[in-house]
């Protein structure tokens, strides 16, 4: 039996770069099965309920190996259904939320870099829970545990083994929060005495918002690892240094489930406008056919969007072009084809 993905398309402009990544996909001859389902605010204004993914986008998900989620809306409003992303990382146990973080010689001339950041995804702030104490004044519980740090922290660590990468950048701020990092740094010292070859160091979130700016080249060769706030702030800072968020791929991932998506948002008001980038979609798509266990097309992509990256002719606005969608997507289907003939 073949391997199979739901694909759910999202909002805003997730429509038109999810059907760029399937058009890749399926021009590269994946043999996974790609199901389309939907989730996220636009049908749930048509629909209503209480959750943004309706009950047969769930099942699909339950029956699928992988799911892809296009940029999805949350609307900032206290009686609204939770995101979506939070959703299905909390039901399925996504506790990894991983982005690599790497350049383009075209785009960042003067900066190479090359490292990952990975985010606690089922803890924190993000838990949801908050209450008011009085009309003026309101709680959010920002919950830690040992487990939770000790898997994360385990599967940190194997994506360091596996990709050959010696060292660990923990991102605290364990001087105030003494109890909660507390039990945090606690695991990853943990981890750091059993494993001695990797180098583990701890840096405050204030002071490691400054260091990626003044010299982010110090983190080359690393995973940058911490809890769900700190480095959801701190892998968007870094998206913006490699250029545009536009090219950041990521995963989330536990033991038995992972989903894939750009790290980008929904960006509404650039909804059929068909001149968005679809770098982080395509990749991440590709990454998930990776997953699945087809690793020639994954690589047959990546290396086709470095080449229409670098190359300059065919890309989007955010990265000095004025290709469309559909052009970019085009010329890296071409070239992705080439290689995978040879």
């Amino acid at each position: 039996m073949g391997k199979k993905a739901a694909i759910i398309r999202g909002d805003g402009i997730g429509p038109e770069i999810v059907d760029a990544m399937l058009h890749v996909l399926k021009s590269c001859n994946t043999q996974t099965e790609l199901i389309l389902c939907e989730a996220g605010s636009e049908q749930w204004e048509k629909h209503g309920g209480e959750t943004y993914i309706p009950d047969s986008t769930m099942k699909i998900l339950e029956s699928s190996d992988a799911g892809f989620k296009g940029p999805t809306t949350t609307i900032p409003k206290p009686n609204s259904p939770r995101s979506v992303a939070v959703t299905l990382r909390q039901k399925f146990d996504l506790y990894a939320n991983i982005r690599p973080i790497r350049t383009y010689k075209r785009i960042t001339p003067d900066r190479t870099l090359d490292f990952v950041c990975f985010r606690e995804a089922t803890e924190g702030l993000y838990t949801g829970i908050e209450f008011k104490v009085s009309d003026d004044a309101a709680i959010a519980i920002r919950k830690i545990t040992r487990q939770g740090s000790s898997r994360f922290i385990n599967s940190a660590l194997d994506w360091a083994k596996k990709y050959h990468m010696n060292k660990m950048v923990a991102i605290t701020k364990r001087n105030i929060l003494k109890v909660t990092d507390g039990i945090f740094w606690e695991e990853v010292e943990k981890v750091a005495k059993a494993n001695p070859g990797i180098s583990i160091e701890e840096l405050y979130i204030d002071n490691m918002t400054q260091q990626l700016v003044i010299k982010p080249e110090q983190f080359n060769g690393s995973v940058l690892i911490s809890t769900n706030l700190f480095m959801d702030i701190i892998s968007e800072l870094a998206s913006g240094i490699i250029g545009s968020i536009g090219l950041v791929y990521s995963a989330n991932m536990g033991d038995r489930f992972a989903m894939f998506e750009a790290a980008h948002g929904s960006a509404p008001s650039f909804k059929g406008l068909n001149k968005v980038n679809p770098t982080a979609a395509i990749l991440s798509g590709a990454w998930m056919v990776e997953y699945l266990g087809e690793t020639h097309i994954k690589d047959a992509i990546f290396a086709a969007t470095d080449q229409v990256i670098n190359e300059g002719k065919y890309v989007t606005f955010d990265i000095g072009g004025s290709a469309t969608t559909k052009q970019m997507t085009d010329a890296i289907v071409e070239i992705a084809k080439q290689k995978l003939r040879k």
